[in-house]
């Protein structure tokens, strides 16, 4: 039975990987900048991101919340709380934090926090081109609640549930989205096969007080209707869906040395199918070093290589802190530099 759902996941990543190879040969029209909520496409954790974003077949991460509900399901211990902050690009600021509990047979319950901060600026205007007295800022929220169960030894599914907000200056957008994924370990050197769907929910549109005004429709004033309260529509638009797809394996597992390759197949939205792969080295699971590659397949990317370490020290019998930081080149933009510190009890 279980051989079955090997294939079931195996197949549709044959398929992504020939749909992104043929669309970097054919190098055709995509929907790039047509979605909203552009800051739910960037990782969480650095231990993930050091390996060039292939997190869809990892157990045990509280970041599973992010790339693959279904995998909480095995978060390690009782729980965990984790931290990541990057300094991201054009002096954005990005955070994520996340917190999962195991509740017995009942599953794994999590809840975790996006936020992305534009620093503050002063409004310019074609009258004053160096500030009229006022200043605008732009953030990016997310809220969300996980609930993840191993309904076998081998086989997790999990859900998010999260609450989206966009603002700038005085109007903000909102909405609602969910993710699901499953993880399964097969009979064959305990090859992880991890499937995701993320952010799969309502369309997003800007209102706010800027937007409103008094209008004249005949355009004459003391002839017709006057000060008629009027709004600018604004389009509402979609959020970034992805498909994920992923393989890991430990193809080197000892109480000394650990090798972990893992490659991730991802179908978004807006933009052309792309692939994501990476390795971890593990020395006594205390000292850990990652290098992978993202985006291939991806025409016109920035986005390549990555790298990252960790170490892990243990405070009790029951309590570990974890400490990871990865480096992600972005090509002609500048680099990004995460940093991750774990909890585990």
């Amino acid at each position: 039975m279980m051989r079955k759902y090997f294939y079931f996941f195996l197949f549709p990543i044959f398929l992504l990987t020939v749909s992104a190879a043929n669309a970097q040969l054919t190098q055709g029209t995509t929907k790039v900048g047509t979605t909203v909520a552009q800051f739910l496409k960037i990782g969480a954790g650095a231990r993930s991101l050091g390996m060039g974003g292939t997190a869809a077949a990892i157990e045990g991460d509280v970041y599973s919340m992010y790339w693959n509900p279904g995998a909480l399901a095995r978060v390690e211990g009782d729980g965990a709380a984790s931290f990541t902050h990057a300094a991201w690009l054009a002096d954005i600021n990005f955070d994520y934090a996340a917190a999962a509990l195991s509740i017995g047979d009942f599953g794994v319950v999590g809840i975790s926090v996006t936020s992305l901060g534009v620093p503050q600026d002063i409004v310019r205007t074609e009258d004053h081109p160096y500030g009229d007295g006022r200043v605008w800022d732009a953030s990016d929220f997310a809220l969300g609640v996980t609930y993840a169960r191993a309904l076998t030894d081998r086989f997790s599914i999990g859900a998010s549930f999260k609450y989206i907000r966009q603002g700038i200056w005085n109007e903000s957008a909102q909405g609602v989205a969910v993710d699901i994924g499953t993880i399964y370990t097969t009979q064959f050197n305990d090859l992880k096969i991890g499937a995701s769907i993320s952010n799969f929910g309502t369309k997003m549109r800007l209102q706010g007080p800027d937007l409103t005004f008094n209008n004249t429709p005949e355009g004459e004033l003391g002839q017709g209707p006057q000060n008629i309260p009027a709004e600018y529509a604004t389009d509402s638009y979609d959020l970034p869906l992805s498909f994920r797809l992923g393989l890991s394996m430990d193809i080197v597992k000892s109480e000394l040395m650990r090798t972990t390759v893992a490659v991730d197949a991802t179908h978004p939205n807006d933009n052309s199918e792309y692939i994501n792969s990476g390795i971890e080295f593990g020395f006594r699971e205390t000292f850990f070093a990652r290098v992978g590659y993202k985006s291939l397949f991806m025409p016109n990317s920035e986005e390549g290589l990555t790298w990252g370490a960790g170490v892990n020290a243990a405070v009790s019998s029951s309590t570990m802190i974890k400490v990871d930081y990865a480096f992600a080149s972005y090509g002609r933009l500048e680099n990004v530099q995460y940093v991750s510190l774990t909890v585990t009890y």
